[in-house]
């Protein structure tokens, strides 16, 4: 459905199907209440079946970290050693064996940490290629109203800097966080052994950065969740200012698309460096509650050191170890904090992984070997909303090989009536048939194989021309390929360039004229050989003597073939078998060019009106 007819039938947005909107302006509008922040648990194990994948890796990791962790346990108890060797008379075997002890702690201690690093790297990677692959494999399920309804550029900030964000996290995190845990655990249980006063003493700080982390973490959690929510819709800005350049240009929008963007660049900097600003208001305050904490220690152990209660070595080892336990409550802060961009990023991947995908073909639906175009539309009533029908009562018959025109006033529901036979939406009410069954019991793969689509708007890949009229159909051989281009009138100009079928197209082939890129799209639609032929306002952007090649190219694809031709121009119709006049979602008329010029109705008003 275009966007005007979606005005005409006062939907709120246009939706899905050969005429849909790309949808770029909606990002400022769409950022006007950015969502609140789903629930933690949730993302969070929704993450953790993408780490099932990664079992071997992840406990591979876990044992080099339980090493390293107790590798680091044994530091301050070795420092300790080395102390109270040189207390009194200097003990120089005992202080060699605890310096000897120290440096290959430190050695090993550096290997596993690579080894952590290099495996965490390599899992890190496949889960944020799971994770992407299962994002871009899930849009290929959608349905073609989802595309219209959500920016472009946010759909593709998803799959890159959300996804981004996640990566990081994990590689860089995930064993810290292991090595967290178990260091915070160790050094703990070492602390109660040596002196359970000097723990307490050292643990009065604990509440501390945990206020701090939580007063901290609930403003950072909604500002890096917007931050990424702006930076998609800033996306979706540069891609549809780069995309429609030419229009900008040609109405003089250079200071309204630039105001625009410096708006909402603007707004990603603010919030930016608010999320920023707190973020790093964790490490400045651990560092103030960390000296804190030492300087108690340091106090009650002096006090105790004084009495005979513990040697010199045993606070010095303390100290190590209460470094090692405030030191990964630390990083266990700044691990929670630097969580919620990948929180954020994680649930704007996850929103569309949880989206309702186009319905599953039945157990029950039939795939169609050799469709001979028969089509018939039965009473068939659409609405893309329950209140709001855009069809109504539409019935007809277009036997194979016919050729059948729509046209009407913009708005009238020509466009919609094709976006169902082609299945992207279901009908609300009464049937479509194709060759006498219902196309809701046909697989939906099979079904769109009959079709041979051509746009006004035509869209080519990025690649060479051979690739972009085999994408239809790659086995097909080089005669094949030739014989299309030949056929579509496309050969002619193909042969002109400097590596013919080899010459690499920009994006949407915007190196070639909307007349070639046409041709070329034509000679796609012949290569697939389809039952069913749609072309809709195929020649209404093209010259006079283009359109009579590309006219020339669509009769020799149309022959044989059952058509549907949505036309304005209504001289390129006069010779379809029937031509339907859809006014008001409804068949105003039908018949011929000449039945419907005797008829004097609509159909004569509009001929009037273009000669």
């Amino acid at each position: 459905m275009t966007a005007r007819e979606a005005a005409a039938a006062r939907e709120p947005a246009p939706v899905g199907g050969f005429g849909g909107a790309r949808g770029g302006l909606r990002g400022a509008q769409w950022l006007q209440s950015v969502s609140k922040p789903k629930d933690t648990r949730r993302t969070l194990a929704r993450l953790a079946g993408f780490f099932r994948g990664e079992t071997r890796s992840l406990l591979a990791t876990l044992l080099l970290v339980l090493a390293s962790g107790v590798l680091t346990l044994c530091l301050p108890w070795l420092i300790g050693r080395g102390i109270d060797a040189m207390a009194g008379t200097v003990d120089l075997r005992a202080l060699a064996a605890a310096a000897a002890a120290l440096l290959a702690a430190y050695l090993m201690d550096a290997g596993l940490n690579v080894g952590q690093g290099w495996l965490m790297a390599r899992a890190s990677q496949r889960i944020v290629a799971a994770m992407r692959g299962a994002l871009f494999a899930k849009l290929q399920r959608m349905p073609v109203a989802f595309f219209d309804r959500h920016d472009h550029g946010d759909l593709m900030s998803r799959l890159a800097n959300d996804i981004d964000n996640v990566s990081v996290i994990i590689s860089q995190s995930t064993t810290q966080l292991m090595a967290t845990v178990m260091i915070i655990t160790g050094s703990l249980a070492l602390m109660l052994v040596m002196s359970p006063l000097l723990t307490l003493a050292s643990l009065v700080t604990v509440p501390l950065v945990f206020l701090l982390t939580r007063t901290v973490s609930a403003r950072t959690r909604v500002l890096f969740k917007e931050q990424q929510a702006l930076l998609g819709a800033l996306n979706g800005h540069i891609e549809e200012n780069i995309s429609g350049i030419q229009v900008v240009k040609a109405f003089n929008h250079q200071r309204a698309t630039l105001a625009q963007f410096t708006e909402l660049n603007e707004r990603l900097c603010a919030v930016g460096i608010r999320a920023q600003i707190w973020s790093g208001y964790i490490m400045p305050m651990m560092n103030v509650i960390n000296n804190v904490g030492f300087a108690a220690v340091a106090g009650v152990g002096g006090l105790l050191a004084v009495r005979g209660a513990i040697t010199v070595g045993v606070i010095a080892s303390f100290l190590g170890y209460s470094r090692q336990f405030s030191r990964p409550l630390n990083d266990l802060a700044n691990i929670y904090n630097s969580l919620q961009t990948a929180l954020a990023g994680a649930e704007r991947v996850f929103e569309i992984l949880e989206q309702a995908e186009e319905p599953a073909d039945p157990d029950t639906a039939v795939a169609l070997e050799h469709p001979k175009g028969g089509v018939e539309f039965r009473n068939v009533a659409f609405g893309y909303r329950p209140d709001v029908n855009v069809l109504a009562g539409i019935s007809f018959s277009a036997p194979p090989g016919s050729t059948t025109a729509l046209v009407g006033p913009t708005g009238a529901g020509k466009t919609t009536i094709v976006n169902l036979l082609a299945r992207f939406h279901d009908v609300s009410g009464g049937a479509i048939l194709l060759d006498g069954l219902d196309i809701r019991n046909c697989r939906r793969d099979s079904l769109r194989r009959c079709f041979g689509i051509v746009l006004q708007d035509t869209y080519l890949f990025s690649g060479t021309i051979r690739e972009n009229i085999l994408y239809g159909r790659p086995q097909a051989s080089e005669a094949e390929m030739v014989r299309a281009a030949r056929m579509a009138n496309a050969e002619s100009f193909i042969r002109h360039l400097p590596q013919g079928y080899d010459t690499r197209l920009s994006e949407s082939g915007a190196s070639l004229s909307q007349g070639q890129r046409q041709l070329l799209a034509i000679a796609r639609v012949i290569l697939t050989d389809p039952a069913i032929l749609i072309l809709d306002e195929a020649t209404s952007s093209v010259d006079t003597r283009t359109e009579a090649h590309i006219q020339e190219a669509i009769l020799a694809v149309m022959a044989g073939r059952t058509s549907f031709i949505i036309a304005h121009r209504l001289s390129t119709i006069r010779n379809a078998d029937r031509i339907l006049v859809i006014d008001g979602g409804r068949i105003a008329e039908s018949g011929s060019h000449q039945e419907l010029l005797q008829a004097g109705g609509t159909y004569a008003r509009m001929c009037r009106g273009q000669a």
